[in-house]
């Protein structure tokens, strides 16, 4: 399982919202009549925010008997299974999930016998619910995705989806990263294409959580001169630009985020192998040398400064070469990218701010202190881009809080669909005023 966003998903409750409560019959009208010059829209989901399959080989060698389902039988939804929800099972589903990093190729790959694949490249269709038999469950952009349906999109033709493996993550520059990297070249290669397919018009990237990371990336990893041919605006949502205290609570004693049933200690060794979620612990030069958990076990506090000795304190000194030589050269900094940037954040929600351990060491639960944030990233994090580009006359970002919405109901709120839908309103709007 996952953090930031994909266990949450489990407990969101089917609230497709209309249109008529979103924008203005006025603007609707002037959208409907223009829907032919519609900006082309990619979402880009969160971590665990899309399907994603598996099928088990003759390597595959499970752990008990219990873990022979699936195998021999093709491809099966991996993510999301309900099955995790059965304690004999829930071990099953983590040692599939699991990668593993090799010192001798320095990156990541799947546990033996388990190939993955990521369904609907290109379609929002494994984004909008992360298992199609249980939508009132498991479902995640169907909220945002209807709204932008009742703008004039539609799926495949000026709505896309870029789905990924959100197990893997990426490097710094000097150090491969096989996963992540053919994402990227897949979501260049989309962008393109969704352009091309819509009269050479610039592309809307709209990211959630850890995808707005991935989206900044791409921009930042290709030539300004392609950034301005082919992306008119980067929307982010719930994007935790400097990683989350909440991640330490999962790489020490496992997070189930609310999931009924689920023991977070066995899921833990699978959230802690996540590439991804190295990349999603606080930052250093954002947090700095703030005490962010404390042991009394061990009579030891942690800073962010500290990520090294507390992976080796938890009991994973296999992840302190990849979080030094991998992570931390990649989130030094956040270089500007030069189009349009609008971040949406929810704010005045309880954040974890600091966890305490106490006598149980980190097998138990810790006592939380909170403060600000959207419920699960920091505020700080949250508005990392608005501390560090505000003033700047080379970068455009418009930053919208949004007091009491949580990091997930930032795709189901009405407050926050006006919101989206006034942006790519706007946005659409520019097009046509040119045009005019």
């Amino acid at each position: 399982m996952k953090t930031l966003t994909s266990i949450t998903m489990l407990i969101l409750m089917a609230s497709i919202l209309s249109l008529n409560s979103c924008i203005s019959m006025g603007a609707a009208m002037t959208m409907t009549k223009h829907n032919s010059n519609l900006h082309p829209i990619i979402l880009i989901p969160g971590s665990g925010g899309n399907q994603l399959e598996a099928q088990l080989t003759s390597d595959y060698k499970p752990s008990s008997l219990f873990c022979h389902l699936h195998k021999g039988t093709g491809w099966f939804r991996m993510w999301f299974d309900p099955t995790v929800l059965v304690a004999p099972l829930t071990r099953c589903f983590a040692e599939r999930m699991m990668i593993y990093y090799h010192s001798d190729i320095n990156d990541y790959r799947n546990a033996p016998g388990v190939e993955t694949r990521v369904p609907h490249f290109g379609s929002t269709k494994g984004m909008l619910y992360l298992d199609p038999n249980l939508k009132g469950l498991t479902e995640y952009m169907a909220p945002v995705v209807s709204s932008l349906e009742q703008l004039g999109y539609k799926d495949n033709q000026t709505l896309f989806g870029a789905p990924y493996d959100f197990r893997y993550g990426l490097a710094a520059n000097s150090h491969p990263s096989k996963v992540g990297t053919q994402y990227l070249e897949d979501l260049k290669a989309l962008i393109e294409s969704a352009a091309a397919s819509n009269n050479g018009k610039q592309v809307i990237l709209m990211a959630h959580s850890l995808g707005g990371l991935f989206a900044l990336q791409l921009l930042n990893r290709n030539s300004l001169s392609w950034r301005r041919q082919f992306v008119k605006h980067l929307v982010t949502l719930s994007t935790p630009w400097g990683g989350a205290v909440q991640q330490m609570l999962t790489f020490a004693s496992g997070n189930t985020l609310g999931a009924p049933l689920v023991n977070p200690l066995l899921v833990r060794s699978e959230q802690r192998s996540s590439e991804s979620n190295q990349w999603l612990l606080p930052n250093p030069s954002l947090f700095g040398s703030r005490t962010l958990l404390i042991s009394t076990s061990n009579n030891k506090t942690y800073s962010s400064f500290d990520m090294p000795q507390f992976l080796e304190d938890i009991g994973f000194k296999e992840g302190v070469e990849p979080y030094k030589s991998r992570i931390l050269p990649l989130i030094e900094k956040l270089d500007k990218p030069g189009v349009p940037v609008t971040c949406m954040v929810g704010t005045d929600v309880e954040t974890p701010h600091r966890l305490v351990y106490g006598a149980g060491g980190f097998d138990a639960e810790p006592q939380v202190d909170y403060g600000d944030g959207d419920g699960t990233v920091n505020l700080i994090s949250l508005l990392r881009l608005e501390s560090e580009w505000s003033g700047s006359k080379n970068q455009v970002l418009d930053v919208i809080k949004l007091p009491g919405v949580s990091h997930s109901d930032i795709l189901k709120d009405k407050s926050a669909l006006e919101q989206i839908i006034r942006i790519i309103t706007e946005i659409n709007m520019e097009y046509v005023t040119l045009k005019e």
